[in-house]
């Protein structure tokens, strides 16, 4: 325990690490892991546009638990809505609702629903369920006696995930953990153990350039990287039935990408540690934790107070999760998908360069 102490009142970089890193991160995380679900982004299709049926929709809009995010002419406008996530469900009002709610007779409207992410579907489910029966409880009660009653039901249907299994919502999400774990910190470990064996030095007088080293030192656990997609798909396919309803070639194309995130994370982290242990703490404390709980793997974003959302732009797992899924669930291409992608390589493009900069000054 006095070693302990006085490694913590010599190394003040450990003493930040171990004291003021856990307490930063149970203030943002208290706030980040919340599994209500509120606001989800609703699309209306309202082929009536009667009195009766803004009279539903003003109910979803009234909701803490819904935003109306659009009102769309047809159903065939909701695919581009849910394939690139700007909407969870989609309320579908016919054409004759007005006029049977008026005469009484039965009714039904349609919700469609993203199944992607199996556990908020179904409390978001229950929501629009308890929503459109409590709308039709109140129709009864302000019906006239001896008038028919009107009957409204709610006919429910779930995209890309039918049966709202989580094992599918949360498996290509291990296959970014397993990445982002592996490559960043053996990356971070393979640089630092060449600083304490002192063979770093010998490295440097070779007529090697800084990027041949970086880019010999990255390459082997890029390959073992790569390696472990294929496993981890093939598992995930073969064995837990997964569906892969995208391009495998856009697949590892984005994973390839992901790769320049991590290996420049883990060359970035070796710039700024001395030992592995401190490799190894910083990895962990700084980047693996904050990013598994910010990144919408565990908890939803949109459930996040607005400062902790705006950090969440900061944390390239978060588009890699929204390009998995979309890939694997959705079946979706480049075409939705670009803008994640094209923030994904732009962040491991900086972190890459930042890493090189740093390692060509504490390296020489």
């Amino acid at each position: 325990m006095r070693k302990e102490f006085l490694e913590l009142r010599r190394d003040p970089r450990l003493f930040f690490i171990v004291i003021l890193a856990p307490i930063i991160q149970l203030t943002m995380l208290g706030y980040a892991a919340s599994t209500d679900v509120r606001d989800v982004p609703v699309v209306v299709v309202d082929a009536d546009r009667s009195s009766e049926s803004r009279a539903l929709v003003s109910r979803f809009e009234a909701s803490q638990n819904f935003v109306v995010v659009d009102t769309l002419p047809s159903l065939d406008d909701i695919i581009a809505y849910l394939d690139d996530g700007r909407a969870w469900m989609a309320l579908a009002i016919p054409y004759d609702y007005g006029e049977r709610v008026r005469r009484g007779q039965p009714t039904t409207v349609q919700v469609v629903a993203d199944g992607t992410d199996a556990s908020s579907t179904n409390v978001a489910m229950g929501y629009a369920g308890s929503l459109v029966a409590s709308y039709a409880r109140d129709l009864a009660a302000a019906t006239r006696s001896g008038a028919a009653v009107p009957s409204v039901g709610a006919d429910v249907r779930v995209w890309f995930n039918p049966q709202l299994e989580s094992r599918v919502f949360m498996i290509p999400g291990i296959l970014a953990l397993l990445l982002l774990a592996v490559t960043t910190n053996l990356s971070s470990m393979a640089v630092v153990r060449e600083k304490e064996r002192g063979t770093l030095e010998q490295l440097n007088v070779t007529p090697l350039a800084r990027w041949e080293l970086i880019t010999g030192k990255l390459l082997p656990y890029a390959v073992l990287g790569m390696l472990d997609v294929l496993l981890v798909v093939a598992v995930a396919v073969g064995w837990f039935a997964v569906p892969l309803r995208g391009s495998l070639l856009l697949l590892l194309a984005m994973c390839f990408v992901y790769l320049l995130t991590t290996l420049g994370l883990g060359l970035f982290v070796s710039t700024i540690s001395a030992t592995e242990q401190q490799a190894m703490v910083t990895t962990s404390f700084f980047f693996l934790l904050p990013m598994v709980f910010l990144s919408g793997f565990i908890f939803p974003i949109e459930n996040m107070p607005a400062p902790i959302q705006s950090v969440t732009f900061l944390i390239p797992l978060r588009y890699f999760l929204i390009i998995l899924r979309g890939i694997f669930l959705k079946g979706v291409g480049l075409e939705v998908l670009w803008p994640q992608a094209l923030a994904m390589l732009v962040w491991g493009i900086g972190i890459l360069t930042l890493a090189t900069l740093r390692s060509s000054k504490t390296l020489s």
